[in-house]
């Protein structure tokens, strides 16, 4: 090497030792004279390596200066260097190029060595860390150590990239190196406290610069910038720490907010759910039955959602607190997980009780509606037989009678006392009737006790008239001598006999109201027990009718002088034969009422069970097949026209399903019709099957569509099934919810998962970053997008705004950044080599090179050329091809 290398290399490292031994206060002027004693080379060791060496001797003599540069060496040579013919007495003799190359021995292992990126060698590092930190210049490309620091750009870019107050970096020019290289030297001399250990001059006019001097002069922008480095780490640390902190507290939030919400909304149901104030009608009350029901349809379903969806936040709150290392958290006291279960758990207490309290309420009701009218009936049916028994009670005819008159009213009297006492039993019924309605808190207790009361007062009032007429009658009974005992036996047994009757009338022609088949087995039970005493009852009849027999021949007989009817009673035969065929009509009517309602009720417990058997299998079955689509749809086997079959094959089983669901809906007519209102044998209603129904049937649709469009827009794009396959696992890696679309939020997760860059609206939109570029970009911006850039995607992905964006949309997207389209000008240029090169075609050539149908296609369609180089039949296949892309009408 020429003389001159030699110098300006001892400059270069001159330079550079001068640069550390600064930190220990002092400096050389000449490394070949100055290194010669050892101790300035002694003290440059500890300095680079932080370590302390051997004591140096302090003499002036050769052999203590060869002690003290054979320690440096030995040090050197500990450190895992090994020295080629360096020894010390060339050192202490001053030989220049040992000298150099032990300088540069020392620079290679404590400035460039312990350069370390990605387990890469010290140049490899060295080099690789240069090419990162500039990366994002324009007109930089570090490739070498020599040529490629030439034009300066290289040394500006590091300093403009750790320090860019320093350096205006886009006013420099590539053209101009030695501004350039200067500008970079001085900067680096004056801030970076870097010495100059290069030449502009000399850089510039050699074809390839010195490579170790040019690796000596980075490694110290390298040193110079690793604590800026480790700064930016930190404030990395720091920033993820703080997102991670900023993430939690926002989840904190939520379940607060979500928690008091629910748990408000519980406060405010249960005193609803635990109101027991009763209505007065049945209206009333089956109004708010209904009210019940919308609440467990409407109300309730989606506080179930978000009772689940809290517990879920909880459960991620806390596992993420967990991986982080950070403290549990703590909910807000009442607004613990084992609080809102233990409030649900009492809100579903008292909506247990309020639907038992309802049924029991609405039963109540009828029950007394019925007690009512039967009250209503036998109360009237008192009062017509009561009317005027008091006048009569109180007439004084006896006074002025006859003999046989007093006689004749005496039996009459003791007939009437009969009667009375056998109505004694019709007075207690509507007594016992209407203390059964107070005991059911009847609304209208107050006439009907009031009502009950006039009938028991009269009853007592006649009770004492009777006795008062009794004793009266009594008393003149010695005036009578003559006493028809047949008329008298006649009224006694008539009476009885006419009110059983009654009764019995009254009983048959009772109404009845039945829910059950024992209720109307006891009402049969009872009728039977009755009919059974018909036939003593008839020969009652016949007795009776015997005596008016008797009474007939004896006046016949002894041709007595009768005046007027039977003084005893105003029943006569005629009346009792009449009551009598009158019960007769009665039983057989009461059968058949019977019999008709026990058969109602059978067929409405078939009903019941008819419905319930279907019900229980279908309700099921159309779950299991929502659950197999979702999984068809999600889980990506096979191809997709593999899927595509598989779904149809669900299809075709779901539509051979379709029958039994009409079959189910033919028995809910008949329940519907029968009046029907419950059903224990099942849980599941004909709205919850129809409902369930209409989401298979759209949900088998729009899967077996969305398939069929994949299938479209893979054949169109030339997409690939690794390809689809790629874009469903991240579509659904991100669709938390399973929903089949993702928000906002999800998308843009998913777009950068796949390497789209879209956080500067003003960079180029290349749709794909590297991993430093993606690291960097997210630090950046906090994982927040660009919003110029993020609408417009948003725009083609949505269109209608609706904030969500479907598989299909997503994969629209995707094919339309990663594949070529077709466009009108590559189609005008496909007919053009058909046509042979002429701005015209005709029907021939289409036919002779196109499929016959897509020929007469395009022959139906294109317009005839009128162009001047135009023949007969010309088609003009360029407003053709602009109109299939909508640049023209076709």
């Amino acid at each position: 090497p020429s003389a001159l290398w030699w110098k300006r290399g001892g400059t270069r490292k001159r330079a550079w030792c001068n640069s550390h031994l600064r930190k220990a206060g002092t400096q050389i002027e000449n490394i070949e004279e100055d290194f010669r004693d050892g101790l300035k080379l002694m003290l440059l060791l500890e300095v680079i390596s932080g370590e302390r060496l051997a004591k140096p001797e302090r003499g002036k003599m050769r052999v203590h200066k060869i002690s003290n540069v054979n320690k440096a060496l030995d040090f050197i040579a500990g450190k895992g260097v090994k020295l080629v013919s360096i020894g010390a007495e060339e050192i202490v003799d001053g030989n220049a190029k040992m000298t150099l190359g032990m300088i540069w021995t020392i620079i290679l292992r404590f400035a460039i060595q312990d350069i370390s990126v990605e387990e890469t060698s010290a140049k490899e590092g060295l080099l690789l860390w240069c090419q990162r930190k500039t990366a994002p210049y324009k007109n930089v490309n570090i490739q070498n150590f020599h040529i490629s620091w030439k034009d300066g750009l290289g040394f500006c870019a590091l300093i403009h990239r750790h320090r860019p107050e320093l350096i205006d970096y886009g006013k420099l020019r590539k053209d101009d190196p030695m501004t350039n290289l200067n500008t970079a030297f001085d900067v680096a001399e004056k801030y970076l406290d870097i010495p100059k250990m290069l030449d502009a001059e000399d850089i510039v006019g050699t074809a390839r610069p010195d490579e170790k001097a040019i690796m000596t002069y980075v490694s110290s922008f390298y040193h110079a910038f690793s604590g800026a480095q480790k700064a930016e780490t930190a404030a990395n640390r720091i920033c993820k720490v703080l997102a991670v902190n900023q993430e939690n507290e926002q989840l904190m939030e939520d379940y607060e907010k979500l928690a008091s919400d629910l748990l408000e909304w519980i406060r405010r149901t249960i005193p609803w759910l635990e109101n027991r104030m009763p209505e007065n009608t049945m209206q009333a009350m089956q109004q708010k039955l209904e009210d019940f029901r919308d609440y467990r349809r409407l109300h309730k379903p989606p506080k179930v959602q978000e009772k689940c969806q809290l517990e879920i936040n909880f459960n991620t709150l806390q596992t993420k607190l967990r991986l982080s290392n950070r403290p549990a958290f703590m909910p807000s006291e009442g607004k613990m997980v084992s609080d809102i279960n233990n409030g649900w758990g009492n809100l579903e207490g008292a909506e247990k009780g309020y639907e038992e309290w309802l049924l029991n309420e609405i039963r109540r009701l009828e029950r007394l509606d019925h007690l009512a009218e039967k009250f209503r009936q036998k109360a009237a049916i008192h009062e017509a037989w009561t009317e005027g028994k008091e006048k009569m009670l109180q007439k004084h005819d006896f006074e002025t009678a006859s003999l046989s008159e007093i006689k004749a009213l005496l039996k009459k009297h003791e007939a009437f006392e009969s009667d009375l006492a056998a109505h004694q039993d019709r007075v207690e019924q509507i007594a016992a009737i209407a203390q059964e309605l107070n005991e059911l808190d009847y609304y209208d207790s107050p006439s009907v006790n009031a009502r009950c009361q006039r009938i028991c007062d009269q009853w007592d009032a006649l009770g004492a008239l009777t006795q008062k007429r009794s004793e009266a009658l009594q008393r003149t009974e010695k005036l009578l001598e003559t006493i028809d005992q047949l008329y008298l036996e006649f009224a006694k047994r008539a009476a009885p006999f006419n009110n059983w009757m009654e009764g019995a009338m009254e009983d048959l022609q009772d109404t009845f109201i039945v829910h059950t088949i024992e209720e109307i087995q006891g009402l049969s039970t009872a009728h039977e027990q009755f009919k059974a005493t018909l036939p003593d009852a008839d020969k009652e009849r016949q007795a009776i009718l015997g005596i008016h027999n008797e009474i007939a021949k004896i006046v016949q007989t002894y041709h007595v002088n009768m005046a007027g009817t039977n003084p005893y009673t105003t029943i006569n035969p005629q009346e009792v034969n009449a009551k009598w065929d009158k019960v007769r009509q009665l039983v057989p009517q009461r059968d058949q009422a019977l019999i008709e309602e026990h058969a109602r009720q059978q067929n409405n417990e078939r009903l019941r069970r008819q419905f319930a058997n279907q019900a229980n299998v279908i309700g099921p079955w159309i779950q299991t097949k929502m659950e197999e689509i979702g999984r068809i749809s999600m889980e990506m086997h096979g191809t997709l026209e593999d899927q595509l079959t598989h779904l149809r094959q669900y299809e075709k089983s779901i539509v051979n399903y379709k029958p039994k669901i009409d079959q189910l809906e033919g028995d809910h007519q008949l329940i519907q019709e029968a009046l029907i209102f419950d059903n224990k044998h099942t849980n599941y209603t004909m709205e919850h099957i129809r409902v369930g129904w209409e989401q298979l049937l759209t949900t088998i649709a729009r899967t077996i569509n969305e398939i069929e469009n994949q299938v479209l827009t893979r054949d169109a794009k030339g997409i690939t099934q690794e390809q689809l396959n790629e874009y469903r696992a991240s579509f659904n890696h991100f669709d938390r919810d399973h929903s089949g679309t993702l928000g906002a939020e999800e998308f843009k997760a998913c777009l950068i998962s796949l390497g789209f860059d879209i956080a500067n609206d003003a960079q180029k939109r290349s749709g794909i970053m590297d991993a430093e570029d993606f690291k960097t970009c997210l630090i950046s911006v906090g994982y927040n997008l660009g919003e110029n850039e993020f609408s417009r995607i948003m725009s083609i992905v949505d269109p209608n705004r609706m904030g969500i964006v479907t598989f299909q949309g997503f994969i629209d997207f995707m094919s339309r950044e990663t594949t070529d389209t077709d466009t009108a000008d590559q189609v005008t240029a496909s007919f053009k080599v058909l046509a042979g090169d002429k701005n015209y075609i005709l029907a021939d050539e289409l036919l002779r090179e196109l499929p016959p149908d897509q020929a007469e296609y395009c022959m139906a369609r294109m317009a005839p050329y009128t162009g001047p180089d135009a023949v007969p039949g010309a088609l003009d296949y360029m407003s053709f091809s602009t109109a299939l892309y909508g640049e023209s009408d076709l």
